[in-house]
């Protein structure tokens, strides 16, 4: 088979390529998703050649005005690929010089697929993650606001998958959009590291016809430009930042779907139908799918970020073929954080709890710790009530009941320093209260979270993204 419009007859190559080595070699079946980024680079370019003596700039915007056709194509749903386009780069030259037969063949002048993919995957990149700080303030907003609906909901918490505590159930909402908001944080300072401009690297050694990259970078609103030519056509840093990002934003979401499948056995917390499946033989199930499929998209992630982690590590500079491979793991790893978030943030807009079966797991053993800190309110060493409180947990379970059970007699035969005020421990709402210190789950500690939440948001809306 021919080797596409880059290698005809008469240049490096004598013979035909492999069929299977042609369809083993090339890109375009996924990398055509950049087109809009490389019609975006190749315009700047064509503008750039004006200064490097190669276009007059009735040329250059020949050259603009051809791309411009190309771009009306695409989205117009009418770009014809080629058996003999390899990647975006060369169906894209391929099109612009049969628009162009005397003047297409110049753009490339100077520039490599080399810098040029470098410069695609860079701004597709840096796009999609600003849209995806866009979809995690949804998320964040549908989270403050089931955490403002249910902030008067006591609930058990839990430590080891047992009773430890109560607390509000916007507590513990608030609880999974913390580390969300760290993932946005960590998602905003990969933006700039991934928005260099590479453009005008050339192959490795640099742009010979003294190319403007700094104009470059202006052009395509980039945050200046990559400091070495070596290194800015073999980096792949911002692909690798950006899957650990997906893998651990992704494995938070997995951790909010765990404890809301957990919470759903019990029917504590109720999901919407539009994110529950049923069963092909049980009629009666009510599947919670869309949080399994959460959960499991963190394992896929890690190995993602992994795989291609381990695809650099022995690379030597300066470009490798290896790196083609970067793209199907950053396009899945994309596509996937996209639908997670938009899932997770349609299961918190539609989620519902039943107060009574979510208070119904609050047992009397959770005050334990109040007992405890009943005693050091007296004056007791928190040691020694821990002991104490221990012993009166030990003699409930003797006994056969609960702590909340015991009258103040049995309390006093464990401890001569029980009052009778020792019997205000066992109130729920207390204890809540009690914990009223930045980040505490009293119901103004909840809603100074919440405010802060809120603050965040309206924070990185003012960014624009």
């Amino acid at each position: 088979m021919s080797r596409g419009g880059l290698f005809g007859p008469g240049g490096r190559f004598s013979g035909s390529v492999d069929p299977v080595m042609e369809k083993f070699n090339a890109s375009i079946s996924f990398d055509q998703r950049m087109w809009r980024e490389d019609l975006q680079g190749s315009k700047a370019y064509a503008k750039a050649l004006v200064g490097m003596g190669v276009v007059t700039k009735e040329e250059s915007m020949e050259l603009v005005d051809g791309l411009g056709l190309i771009e009306k194509e695409w989205e117009a749903g009418t770009f014809v690929l080629q058996p003999s386009d390899e990647d975006i780069h060369t169906a894209h030259e391929r099109r612009l010089t049969e628009l162009l037969p005397n003047l297409g063949g110049k753009l490339h002048t100077g520039r490599s697929r080399n810098d040029q993919v470098a410069t695609d995957t860079r701004l597709y990149l840096a796009r999609k993650e600003k849209e995806i700080v866009k979809l995690m303030m949804d998320l964040l907003a549908a989270g403050a606001k089931l955490a403002t609906e249910t902030k008067s909901i006591l609930c058990p918490g839990y430590t080891h998958l047992q009773p430890a505590q109560p607390i509000r159930f916007g507590h513990w909402v608030l609880s999974h959009i913390s580390p969300l908001i760290r993932d946005v944080e960590r998602l905003l300072s990969l933006i700039p590291r991934c928005n260099r401009c590479p453009l005008g690297s050339g192959a490795l050694a640099g742009n010979a016809f003294g190319v403007d990259r700094e104009f470059l970078a202006t052009e395509l609103s980039m945050d200046g430009v990559t400091s070495n030519s070596l290194d800015a056509v073999c980096d792949r840093d911002f692909v690798v930042e950006f899957l650990f990002w997906h893998t651990l934003m992704l494995t938070h979401i997995s951790q909010l779907a765990e404890d809301l499948i957990i919470m759903n056995l019990s029917k504590s917390v109720i999901i919407s139908d539009a994110y529950a499946t049923g069963s092909s033989l049980m009629p009666q199930k009510k599947n919670p799918d869309a949080l399994e499929l959460l959960r499991g998209k963190a394992g896929m992630a890690l190995g993602r970020a992994v795989g291609f982690t381990a695809t650099l590590k022995g690379l030597p500079r300066a470009y490798n073929k290896d790196l083609q491979e970067d793209k199907r793991g950053l396009f899945e790893a994309i596509d996937t954080t996209s639908d997670c978030v938009q899932i997770a943030t349609g299961v918190l807009g539609t989620l519902t709890v039943d107060v009574e079966k979510m208070g119904s797991g609050l047992c009397k053993e959770m005050l334990a710790t109040d007992l405890a800190d009943y005693l050091v309110r007296k004056g007791v060493p928190f040691r020694e009530t821990h002991h104490i409180s221990g012993a009166v947990v030990r003699t409930a379970e003797e006994m056969g009941t609960d702590i909340g059970s015991l009258t103040l007699e049995q309390l006093k035969k464990i401890d001569d320093r029980f009052e009778a005020d020792a019997m205000e421990v066992w109130n729920y709402e207390m204890s809540v209260e009690r914990k009223c210190s930045t980040g505490g789950t009293s119901l103004s500690s909840v809603e100074e979270q919440i405010r802060k939440v809120e603050e965040f948001i309206i924070k990185v809306d003012k960014m624009g993204f």
